[in-house]
């Protein structure tokens, strides 16, 4: 079966503002199917976001090439085959839950019919159905980025990009928010790529973790993840999340980037 995203040899260099160059990819190789939940994790700049946004065509390699959805990543970006979450929900403040939610849409010329249907759909999906009428700063924070998840979702993409979403949520909202995103992922089948620092959250969420090494970012290991669905509370209760957890975490020391303060290796 071909990939649905296919990284060959990436790489990527760039200057930084003192003008030392700064090599941060380090030639990934990664092939993602159709339907795959993939986390990245690794030490603090070791390019995860990188290469999230390489995918997506929000910047360019210096070398290798990305495929998505059979194309290049450029032509994926222009035909909207991708949805993208980033850390902070970027949500207008001037426009209403069920407006922000639209903005694609509109963007993108569907009728007014079109628009209310499908953005209305996506926030019963993420339970905030009875919020369209409020403004995001009548919202939490976990509510914030359940509507910026609905907006990505708004025009059906087949893939979904997911930069740290729940980075700065509480634990409590931060596991919520795991479980339906979960929920959204098997109900409509989008292939998930997952930033983020947090072992137990790459583990109970994911297909397959990809472990990146320290700076120039290098794939060091890729663990399968073959706990049970439906995932829920019972799940990291089980004896093998531990052990995935344990096997990240080894993953994690053997590159020298367990003492990162932003890995969560709780």
């Amino acid at each position: 079966m071909a990939a649905i995203i296919s990284v060959k040899n990436l790489t990527k260099r760039f200057r930084a503002s003192d003008g030392v160059e700064v090599h941060a990819l380090d030639d990934i190789n990664l092939d993602v199917q159709q339907g795959e939940f993939i986390s990245l994790i690794g030490p603090s700049g070791c390019g995860k976001s990188t290469v999230l946004r390489i995918m997506a065509n929000l910047i360019e390699p210096t070398s290798g090439a990305v495929t998505v959805n059979g194309k290049s990543a450029a032509q994926a970006r222009k035909d909207r085959d991708y949805g993208f979450v980033f850390q902070n929900a970027t949500l207008y403040d001037w426009r209403t839950v069920l407006k922000n939610v639209q903005l694609p849409l509109e963007i993108m010329k569907f009728s007014q019919q079109e628009r209310d249907q499908r953005a209305r759909e996506m926030l019963r999906l993420v339970e905030l159905g009875d919020f369209e009428g409020k403004y995001p700063w009548q919202l939490s924070g976990g509510m914030q980025q359940r509507v910026s998840i609905a907006r990505a979702l708004s025009f059906k993409p087949r893939i979904l990009f997911m930069d740290e979403p729940f980075g700065a949520l509480d634990e409590m909202t931060r596991e919520r928010m795991n479980n339906e995103l979960l929920s959204i992922w098997k109900t409509l089948g989008v292939t998930c790529i997952f930033v983020t620092h947090s072992i137990p959250e790459a583990v109970y969420l994911s297909t397959r973790v990809v472990v990146l090494s320290p700076r120039p970012g290098r794939l060091a290991e890729i663990i399968d993840i073959n706990l049970p669905h439906p995932r829920g509370p019972e799940t990291r209760d089980l004896d093998d999340f531990f052990h995935l957890m344990s096997r990240v975490r080894g993953a994690l020391r053997g590159l020298g980037g367990a003492d990162d303060k932003r890995i969560e290796a709780y």
